[in-house]
């Protein structure tokens, strides 16, 4: 397969890749409904019981993330081949203009996220009542799990972006 046409294959296999994640964030949203059920239905402290709705809450939150990354890359699996056939040039640069905002994104996202999670702990700190506290702790698991997702996307995109720079200085030639 000569380089021209890889960088199809590059591109789809990224798009599967980020289809692929959206369920592994669909899954850990069922994690978190599971346990705002158990906290819900098994909870005998208020502590306990606190988690019900924050729990709740952040399983909607990774719903409607996995949502976005499967609605957002799905399609695009079958689009990349139309495009690309249509013109392969413009189909590179069109790409590589869309991960490098992506990077730029992302690079945002791993600033307001700790800032996030600090905010969480003085939350968990300063206020001592349990759903404050529950509020607190749900956030920290959440924004981790958000970086922990986005840290994978990020590297996904990156190595992606450097694949088509590269496949943008072949076709110039």
């Amino acid at each position: 397969m000569d380089i021209e046409m890889d960088i199809l294959k590059v591109s789809t296999d990224w798009a599967r890749a980020e289809v692929f994640s959206s369920k592994i964030v669909l899954l850990l949203s069922l994690l978190f409904f599971l346990a705002a059920f158990g906290f819900w239905q098994l909870g005998k402290t208020d502590m306990a019981k606190a988690f019900g709705w924050p729990m709740l809450v952040s399983g909607i939150l990774l719903v409607a993330v996995s949502a976005g990354l499967y609605f957002a890359n799905k399609p695009r699996i079958i689009q990349f081949e139309t495009t690309y056939n249509t013109d392969a040039k413009a189909f590179v640069k069109t790409e590589t203009e869309r991960t490098a905002k992506s990077q730029h994104d992302l690079a945002l996202v791993f600033k307001v996220l700790p800032l996030i999670i600090i905010a969480a702990a003085l939350l968990i700190i300063f206020i001592n009542t349990p759903l404050w506290r529950a509020i607190g702790i749900t956030t920290i698991a959440l924004m981790t799990i958000l970086m922990f997702i986005d840290s994978n996307t990020n590297a996904r995109n990156t190595a992606y972006h450097q694949r088509l720079l590269t496949e943008n200085q072949w076709t110039k030639r």
